[in-house]
């Protein structure tokens, strides 16, 4: 069992920016890709960004990229996953989860493709 922790978020201005972590435990970090979802009011939980467990490959929703960056600490004092937001939109306004999948598999980009969920925090960015 992996348990994940979300923390960062807040109330920010359009333009502004936070940095999100989560923080892992109950099993060896670098087994795990590891993920950032939001889910809006009303709409499904989509993708944002993802990691793989080296730290090699790093994927971003088209709605992100070049804004948010996904980062990781595999060390076992920290087991930490980031997401830093730059340029916030209103429309990034969301709950945000970060999500655990064992390596081994192909795909990073759906919510099938993770075993844990964190309980979410709520970005909320002002218009």
């Amino acid at each position: 069992q992996v348990q994940l922790v979300e923390s960062g978020g807040g109330l920010v201005q359009a333009g502004g920016s936070l940095r999100l972590s989560c923080a892992a435990s109950g099993h060896t970090f670098s087994n795990y890709d590891m993920g950032w979802f939001r889910q809006a009011p009303g709409k499904e939980r989509e993708f944002v960004a993802a990691i793989r467990w080296s730290g090699s490959v790093l994927v971003y929703a088209d709605s992100v990229k070049g804004r948010f960056t996904i980062s990781r600490e595999n060390d076992n004092a920290k087991n930490t996953v980031y997401l830093q937001m730059n340029s916030l939109k209103f429309e990034d306004t969301a709950v945000y989860y970060c999500a655990a999948g064992f390596r081994s598999r192909s795909r990073i980009v759906t919510t099938s493709d993770y075993d844990y969920w964190g309980q979410g925090t709520q970005v909320t960015v002002s218009s």
